[in-house]
């Protein structure tokens, strides 16, 4: 079930948090990247966020979000997480799929990842995007974007 979270409740934000961490802990491992930002966030700076969030709950526990931020004509997606414990359940294409079906409409949506997160490539590209670009965020720490039209 995806439903909007309030994330300047602090209950909220401390669950997401709770999700966020192991989610890119394993980003972090596939990358050889350490220095991912969201695995800086803490509860203060998820409840100041101005990104609109989206959570998928099971049996009425949050196991995943995505994030975005409506910039007019174009979303620009900013988190996707998934607990590793719901890793391969269809549960972040289901959230993608929402983004474009239900957000986005016919707007461009875009999105970026770590070069060498495999399984986040192919899923974007499972779901319609079109890579773009590699860009050089850190030494020898590539992202790679995408765009779906």
């Amino acid at each position: 079930m995806i439903h909007t979270l309030i994330v300047d409740n602090e209950a909220i934000a401390k669950q997401m948090l709770d999700v966020q961490i192991p989610s890119y802990q394993v980003e972090a491992e596939l990358i050889g990247f350490y220095d991912i930002p969201p695995l800086k966030d803490t509860v203060e700076t998820l409840m100041a966020s101005n990104e609109t969030f989206k959570g998928y709950y099971v049996e009425g526990e949050l196991t995943a979000f995505i994030s975005y931020i409506d910039e007019g004509q174009l979303i620009d997606i900013c988190r996707l997480v998934v607990h590793p414990d719901h890793f391969r359940k269809g549960i972040a294409k289901k959230l993608v799929a929402h983004i474009i079906d239900d957000i986005a409409k016919n707007k461009k949506v875009i999105v970026s990842t770590g070069a060498k997160n495999t399984p986040a490539k192919q899923l974007y590209k499972q779901c319609g995007f079109q890579e773009m670009k590699e860009i050089e965020v850190a030494p020898h720490m590539f992202i790679t974007s995408f765009e779906r039209k």
